[in-house]
């Protein structure tokens, strides 16, 4: 399964773009991936030009309903994880999904933490019934990709900063406090200059994945 790709960018359309991948010897001409870029994504290759180098973290999503693979690229691997749990919502496939992420993801977050059905019907493609089956089925469930529109906000105190995160690790998360201290103390160890809480929370997001 694909899970990220790093090439040339070979080709630009309206809402595709095809990334060419050396193959493991000089002399392999490589492979060409057609991917598809949600309109959050699309908005950082408009500037880029053919040739350029990128990368992008793929979600792989191939089903009976939808025999044709299909590559669907984000910026970075949060956006990649709360799009797979979008689109598990009931009637909201990949293309849907793909249609719906017209703003950050972290404020289609929130509307659902917050259960702002209003805000939701806003995204392209989502109706009422919709955004209530979003709302019902993600609440609860979405709340760490919520708190990385924090880092809009104007820098906090370190301690502030760390007592507003840890509070999102055992509130909305499910971690003991303990657990959660231990967390956030070890993120600012391998990170002393993180001062945003979406950068603390990364930091803590990708130790996580590291054990």
């Amino acid at each position: 399964m694909i899970r990220y790709l790093k090439g040339t960018l070979l080709e630009k359309g309206e809402d595709r773009i095809v990334v060419l991948v050396a193959g493991p010897h000089p002399t392999n001409g490589g492979l060409g991936y057609e991917v598809r870029l949600p309109s959050i994504v699309r908005a950082c290759y408009n500037a880029k030009e053919l040739g350029q180098e990128v990368e992008l973290y793929i979600s792989y999503q191939q089903s009976e309903r939808q025999p044709k693979p299909l590559l669907v690229g984000f910026n970075t691997e949060a956006e990649r994880e709360f799009f797979e749990k979008l689109i598990t919502v009931d009637g909201i496939g990949p293309s849907k999904g793909i249609e719906a992420l017209t703003v950050p993801v972290a404020r289609i977050a929130r509307a659902i933490e917050d259960k702002d059905t209003g805000a939701l019907e806003k995204l392209k493609g989502i109706g009422r019934r919709s955004a209530e089956k979003i709302v019902a089925e993600l609440h609860g469930k979405v709340a760490k990709y919520a708190l990385m529109s924090l880092g809009e906000m104007p820098p906090l105190e370190p301690e502030d900063l760390r007592k507003q995160v840890e509070a999102v690790l055992v509130k909305q998360l499910g971690h003991k406090p303990a657990e959660a201290g231990q967390l956030v103390r070890e993120a600012f160890q391998r990170n002393p200059k993180l001062s945003t809480p979406e950068e603390l929370f990364e930091e803590v997001y990708r130790g996580q994945r590291r054990d």
